[in-house]
């Protein structure tokens, strides 16, 4: 809201005191007024410029977290395949136990020996259970630190958006409190008008501090804590960190939420990220699209809630349907993905005990259907790691 300007003054054109002399008084005024404003508009390109330089230092750090992360699945694997060949052993273990057992009955002579071959293999599948108890948890807490660096990829792609996002408040501001200070400088200062404008000003300020509130709560490492989360809700936070980029490549998102209570046991964060791995899995497939759309609904029965992403873009060739959730898998061009969004995406649903599947869109486009149990029992008083 910008300050009025002054009302002219009365009587005709060419009077003496319109020719009079400008008051050098209040030339000078003007010209330190002006000479403020300018200040104003050189810190915030300053400003500015400082963003730009932390944007660069986030990709720089999202390249450094991407070798990380393809690190961290290297040892993943390395370390599925040193469980197997334990599981293998243990295996032979017990075949050997059994078959022990079996001949026992032949020779009394033999009971000795076998009674200590028992004893060594019992050891040996102690020692087993317990390398297997360990390694099953360190693969538990690599799992961990890969949904956590596919979060800090995810926040990386999105900080383009959420900086264009934070500028407009941070103009807004400035406009607002540049007009009251036009109101004080002017000597017209209204009470009225003042409190308006510092109003608008603090709204402002409100928004841009929960857009950072809720980056900085989904990009922070916390315990898996399982509790009652509204998918609504979530769906909706999703959408606050994604709207920028649709907005800004001209995409449609059409809500067909259901009315009843959606209520799932699960992690809020880790489900926010499997829904905004789908909403970029979707905004880039409709990079080409002539119609772009992306269509979220849900709907739910006795036992599951199901939420469906479904966009207008070219679809996922039927061949391909089967790999889309294989780790490095990918159809974009090299260096635009990683492939691991829809696989972690997918490891993320299975500890929630639910589950996730490509289908053919209704528009020809890709569609996945989301499918979590209802709650039917309290939450544990417990974190699940």
């Amino acid at each position: 809201m910008s300050a009025k300007p002054d009302p002219l003054p009365d009587g005709p054109v060419g009077t003496a005191e319109a020719e009079a002399e400008p008051d050098p008084t209040a030339l000078r005024a003007e010209i330190a007024r002006l000479e403020q404003r300018v200040a104003r508009e050189e810190e915030r390109r300053r400003a500015l410029l400082h963003l730009m330089g932390d944007l660069n230092e986030s990709n720089r750090k999202l390249g450094e977290q991407r070798k990380a992360m393809l690190h961290i699945l290297g040892d993943y694997e390395e370390d599925r395949s040193r469980l197997a060949r334990q599981t293998e052993r243990l295996d032979n273990s017990r075949r050997a136990l059994l078959h022990i057992l079996e001949d026992s009955h032949e020779s009394n002579l033999k009971l000795g020996d076998s009674r200590k071959a028992m004893i060594h293999i019992m050891g040996d599948l102690r020692e087993t259970t317990q390398e297997m108890e360990r390694r099953e948890q360190e693969l538990r807490e690599k799992q961990e630190q890969l949904v956590q660096a596919g979060k800090l990829a995810t926040l990386g792609e999105l900080t383009t958006g959420v900086a264009h996002e934070l500028n407009n408040p941070l103009n807004n501001i400035g406009l607002f409190v540049g007009n009251v200070l036009d109101q004080v400088r002017l000597g017209r200062v209204e009470t009225t008008g003042v409190v308006e404008e510092l109003e608008n000003a603090m709204e402002q300020v409100r928004k841009a501090t929960t857009i950072i509130s809720h980056l900085r709560t989904f990009g922070r490492p916390a315990p898996v804590l399982f509790e009652a989360v509204d998918v609504d809700e979530v769906i909706e936070r999703s959408l606050l960190l994604m709207q920028e980029q649709v907005r800004l490549r001209g995409i449609k998102v059409e809500l067909d939420l259901c009315a009843d209570e959606l209520i799932v046991l699960g992690n809020a964060i880790q489900l926010e990220q499997v829904f905004v791995n789908l909403l970029t899995n979707a905004r880039d497939a409709l990079a080409d699209a002539s119609r772009k759309t992306i269509r979220i609904a849900t709907s739910r029965d006795e036992a599951w809630i199901r939420v469906r992403f479904a966009d207008t873009g070219p679809g996922i060739p039927p061949e391909l349907e089967q790999r889309v959730f294989d780790p490095f898998f990918t159809t974009k061009e090299v260096g635009t993905g990683t492939g691991l969004g829809l696989s972690i995406t997918y490891s993320i649903l299975k500890e929630h005990r639910g589950q996730i599947s490509v289908e053919t869109g209704h528009e020809g486009g890709a569609s996945f259907l989301i499918e979590l149990p209802v709650v039917t029992e309290p939450p544990p008083e417990e974190p699940l790691l």
